[in-house]
């Protein structure tokens, strides 16, 4: 998903230092004892996190699914729940459309792809300044996911063959919107803030992420 419009942002709540329990029920619980640390294959952590999610938003009548070909964003209608289509079967693709659902306010989550317009790979200068414009806050909430799985994140300005634009600023950029959650500056939005939430529940015992694990090195 190549964003070339700001989103935006749902109701929202800042990092807390505890993960409180995500639901209560008993279905949740099973859910979330679901063993990542066993997990060796890409297919295999895939598997889980479509589960996982799914079972997380089910209230919002949303599912993640696997796709073919480019990553795409489809509407609920009265038949089908709205569905995360992310590339090929990449995890990282995965974590990349999810960061963008979570950013997107209810009223876009109606519209294909979230109801934004793209512009294809080979971009001008001014074209990829507003791409990495509009990407620095599902980059910067794509690698709190990537940590809490304990993946390396890796930032995209996906312009191969265009202008590739000042990867040493962007990278800066997504670098200090992350550690603006942290500060409070910033306030992550509340499906993003579940999603962490889970993860760390299954993956880290519930110790939450801290701002001291996110360092400005790991981007290069």
């Amino acid at each position: 998903m190549h964003l070339l419009q700001p989103q935006t942002e749902v109701n929202v709540s800042s990092l807390v230092s505890t993960i409180p329990s995500l639901d209560s029920d008993s279905s949740t619980q099973q859910v979330q004892l679901s063993p990542w640390t066993n997990l060796s294959s890409e297919a295999q952590q895939v598997d889980w996190l479509i589960l996982h999610f799914n079972h997380w938003f089910s209230h919002l009548n949303v599912t993640l699914v696997r796709g073919e070909f480019e990553p795409e964003y489809f509407p609920a209608d009265a038949d089908t729940a709205a569905r995360i289509q992310f590339a090929h079967g990449f995890f990282n693709s995965a974590l990349h459309e999810i960061s963008h659902w979570t950013i997107a306010g209810d009223k876009r989550r109606e519209l294909p792809d979230l109801g934004y317009w793209y512009a294809p790979d080979g971009r001008t200068a001014e074209q990829q300044a507003l791409f990495e414009q509009v990407e620095i806050k599902p980059q910067a909430i794509e690698w709190m996911f990537a940590q809490a799985f304990g993946r390396k994140f890796r930032v995209s300005l996906d312009n191969l063959t265009g202008d590739g634009g000042d990867g040493t600023r962007f990278k800066d950029h997504v670098y200090a919107q992350v550690q603006a959650y942290f500060r409070g500056e910033a306030k992550l939005p509340r499906d993003a803030q579940r999603f962490i939430q889970g993860i760390c529940a299954c993956t880290r015992g519930g110790k939450s992420l801290q701002s001291d694990e996110f360092i400005r090195e790991m981007l290069d």
